[in-house]
């Protein structure tokens, strides 16, 4: 753990001397929610129902693209330590094997945590409102930080056998668009059979219904431990694969 703390503050300095990586990560889900509300809100409301806030609806989408695309620049970095030979410079000091790849993970967890609060701030001052107690605003931070633990693992996996930057980067694309195929922006009953059918029955349709009902107050009902199933799955997954390809480059 002394290990990880360490090398886990040695990339928070990399952080915070390049504070450009959180903005253009959250710069891209703030411009998507400013679009959403200000140019298709008006349209996508009505099917809403009376008195729905859009931003609302929408947020819990953003957060995940978000998470998505900050993820990202985890693979670009653990991608960038194997090509520098900084995994093997530690084979021959007294580092823990494991503290490398622990420190890349908290790191990613805390930068994507400090992005989070920046599209919040943003969100709030177009009009976001929560009626949520202390209790649901804790099991939601609870769930995006569980999500962002499950894609950090994945985004590993091509930061450790990538041969290009732009290889350990691309993979995120896919995430980053999932949301637009979800319930994220409109409600999954508008959508055709064969995509609706493919909306709900994927992860991000289940923890996005989860971080609403959180947001709003409203019990979550089976969607958080549906949602917690999916995340704790892909963590588990990714992290065996990413561990395991880890262990042939050290």
């Amino acid at each position: 753990m002394k290990h990880t703390f360490t090398l886990f503050g040695r990339g928070m300095k990399h952080i915070l001397r390049s504070p450009d990586t959180i903005i253009t990560v959250a710069v891209m889900p703030i411009a998507v929610m400013l679009m959403f509300v200000y140019v298709f809100g008006g349209a996508v409301k009505g099917s809403l129902g009376v008195g729905a806030n859009y931003v609302n609806y929408q947020l819990p989408g953003i957060l995940l693209m978000a998470i998505g695309s900050g993820v990202s620049y985890t693979a670009f970095r653990l991608f960038s330590d194997v090509r520098q030979g900084l995994f093997t410079r530690f084979r021959s000091m007294p580092v823990s094997r494991s503290a490398a790849l622990w420190a890349h993970v908290l790191v990613s967890l805390v930068s994507n945590a400090i992005t989070l609060v920046v599209i919040f701030a943003a969100a709030l001052l177009i009009g976001f409102r929560s009626s949520a107690g202390f209790l649901s605003w804790l099991a939601a931070a609870g769930l995006l930080l569980l999500f962002a633990l499950a894609l950090t693992w994945v985004a590993a996996i091509p930061g450790l056998t990538a041969k290009t930057a732009e290889g350990a980067g691309v993979f995120s694309y896919p995430i980053v668009f999932l949301p637009f195929f979800s319930s994220a922006f409109v409600p999954t009953e508008t959508m055709p059979a064969a995509l609706r059918a493919f909306a709900e029955n994927q992860p991000v349709t289940s923890i996005v219904n989860a971080l609403r009902n959180l947001f709003d107050g409203a019990p979550a009902g089976g969607e958080i431990g549906i949602a917690v199933a999916w995340c704790v799955g892909i963590t588990f997954a990714a992290y065996i694969i990413a561990a395991r390809v880890y262990r042939r480059k050290t």
